[in-house]
């Protein structure tokens, strides 16, 4: 059996938990060997659940890691990495990310891929030169409605499509879910930070930026933009953003919010065909194509993933050792596209104008 010597680089996103939560469940088929947290561009003063601090803790207990480099390079030098988790903030995914690669060293990185199209086309030439595995992801793959939503649309069951549209479930910001942080303790945090790739942009419209790519398949033409914030004066960051993307011959809202207690309708995707609408909730896909119906006229229940690659370490464990494509949204082809339409859509919340992706 073949074990894979793995490291864990930044810690600045709580989804590190449940990444490297994912690959110890592996077992003895990964060797946890060290870490490296990035300095940040302000201190957090917290380390209350889901802080760096918090974080690396958390990681230590689950891995027994002791080894931790102040310097992530230093770390790549002097340690023979098979694996890296990276979550680092937004901002610097671009850098560590290449440098890690560079290396020969495969990469798992938290979404989104990174916060400028020139970040990200580094990050993947990096894997091209290096021959290298980049898999950017995303906790919306292992949704199995979304996945049933996706198959049913590429099967005609709406028709052609001409609109999609996506907003985030219910959130106040990422440390909504019991975490208690005071407004100075949020201030220090990275999240509410611009120059570090924090906001609802980065964090929530990432998502309907993947999954538009995935369902439109077409490349983005033109992205409107816009950036607000509504309920977090303490940060620079914006608690709000949206995006109208325009394709060849279909558009994409996408909507992220900090600042919603109840969403109200279900998130989505929801799909616009010209035969009938699709409306994906949680594992639950609805197809509507009679006018004024109220009522769908087709259910369906999304099965369970298949256990052998129903998370991101089967996935990627799998890619490495069978040659089992990696799913799309976790590639770097659709991650590209999603960078267009996330790149052009920040431009376009600075100038205020259409811009083109």
């Amino acid at each position: 059996m073949k074990k894979y010597r793995a490291g864990v680089i930044g810690f600045a996103h709580m989804h590190v938990n449940s990444l490297v939560k994912d690959f110890v469940s592996l077992g003895d088929k990964v060797e946890w060997i060290a870490f490296s947290d990035l300095k940040p561009l302000t201190p957090s003063i917290s380390d209350k659940p889901s802080t760096r601090t918090s974080n690396i803790r958390n990681v230590m207990e689950m891995t027994g890691m002791n080894a931790q480099y102040e310097d992530y390079k230093k770390l790549l030098d002097e340690c023979s990495l098979d694996i890296a988790i990276v979550c680092c903030e937004n901002a610097f995914h671009g850098k560590v990310v290449s440098d890690i690669l560079s290396r020969g060293i495969h990469v798992i990185v938290e979404k989104p891929m990174a916060t400028s199209m020139e970040d990200a086309l580094s990050m993947a030439e990096a894997a091209k030169q290096s021959g290298a595995v980049l898999a950017v992801n995303w906790p919306s793959t292992w949704f199995p409605g979304v996945r049933l939503a996706h198959k049913l649309t590429s099967e005609g069951a709406v028709g052609k499509v001409f609109k999609f549209a996506y907003r985030n479930s219910d959130s106040m910001g990422p440390f909504s879910y019991g975490e208690n942080l005071t407004e100075q303790e949020m201030a220090a945090e990275w999240w509410y930070d611009t120059k570090s790739g924090g906001g609802a942009f980065w964090d929530y419209c990432c998502y309907g930026s993947c999954l538009a790519s995935w369902f439109i398949g077409t490349p983005v033409r033109s992205v409107y933009g816009l950036r607000a914030n509504f309920n977090s004066p303490f940060g620079t960051a914006e608690d709000y953003g949206t995006i109208t993307a325009r394709f060849d011959d279909a558009v994409a809202l996408i909507e992220g919010s900090w600042t919603t207690v109840n969403r109200g309708t279900p998130s989505g995707p929801i799909v616009f065909g010209l035969k009938g609408t699709l409306v994906t909730d949680g594992n639950e896909v609805r197809i509507y194509d009679k006018r004024h119906a109220t009522r769908p006229s087709a259910v369906y229940q999304a099965e369970p993933l298949p256990e052998d690659r129903d998370n991101i370490a089967k996935e990627f464990i799998s890619h490495l050792e069978k040659g089992t494509p990696l799913h799309p949204t976790l590639d770097i082809d659709i991650n590209l596209k999603a960078m267009m339409i996330l790149d052009a859509g920040y431009r376009s919340s600075i100038s205020n104008q259409l811009e083109q992706a």
